[in-house]
């Protein structure tokens, strides 16, 4: 029988992907995940993994003629996991930047996101501009706290805080310790339907793209890159998309795009 190391170099001098060889299946990709991000992803009580990004990962998986394997992660661990080889991806509603781009590789985007700004109900902050001389927060090393920071001066908020997790930090703005925070809309938006008093009064179209994260440069960054390209022409991300939206993707957007691994945040 042929072993995985013989095949995996026959391939390699042939110039051929892994998956081009038939019968042989390859190793589960190994995931990442922020385990409180629904409804991108979340941990279930009885330790499985779902969400639209699980979706994704287990398709892609699925058509590389393997599994996948999800371990939970702080937000920040994740940077560091992909980093150093620990996991072959990452799932979180992940935006590309230059800066990530810079350590880590990413595959096409496959959502365009915008953030939200979360408030406690009768909190009388309507929108962003209101966080004048408060307290604001969001979760550490997230676009949001890019942002946020980016635009101290301009929007004149008292105090940026970031939390390691998304409950703790909507927690507080129901306590009162927080005025309000920023993150992505549709986690903040499906927490509202979660946690009465939460309101999410303002959106904020940036132009972030969401898209799977992976170690920098890895061998089957194109292969990955090709199953989300199918999975946007032959409806398989329209039915993911709908499942756990509840809408179609708009026509013409980067849910059913097919485009190439970008090289920087801007392609």
């Amino acid at each position: 029988m042929i072993t995985r190391r013989i095949a995996l170099g026959l391939a390699t001098a042939l110039g051929l992907t892994l998956t081009a060889l038939p019968g042989l299946a390859a190793d589960p990709l190994k995931v990442g995940s922020y385990p409180a991000n629904p409804p991108w992803e979340t941990k279930t009580e009885s330790g499985k993994f779902e969400g639209f990004e699980v979706d994704i990962a287990t398709e892609i998986a699925k058509r590389l003629g393997t599994t996948v394997t999800i371990e939970g992660y702080d937000f920040t661990a994740l940077f560091p996991a992909t980093a150093s080889k620990r996991i072959d991806m990452a799932i979180s509603s992940l935006t590309i930047t230059d800066e990530r781009l810079g350590s880590q590789s990413f595959t096409q985007p496959y959502i365009e996101g915008a953030l939200g700004l979360a408030t406690k109900s009768g909190s009388g902050i309507a929108k962003v501009a209101d966080i004048k001389g408060r307290t604001v927060g969001t979760v550490a090393t997230t676009f949001a706290e890019k942002w946020l920071t980016e635009r101290k001066d301009e929007l004149g908020f008292k105090e940026l805080k970031t939390y390691t997790t998304t409950a703790n930090m909507l927690t507080d703005i129901l306590t009162g310790r927080l005025d309000a925070a920023l993150n992505d809309v549709v986690g903040l938006r499906y927490a509202a339907t979660q946690m009465k008093g939460l309101d999410v009064p303002d959106e904020i179209v940036t132009g972030e793209r969401f898209a799977i994260m992976m170690t920098k440069n890895h061998p089957q960054l194109g292969a990955v890159n090709d199953a989300i390209s199918a999975m946007k022409t032959d409806g398989t991300m329209t039915a993911i998309f709908r499942k756990w939206f509840g809408v179609d993707p708009a026509a013409g957007s980067l849910t059913l795009t097919p485009l190439p691994v970008p090289t920087s945040a801007s392609n």
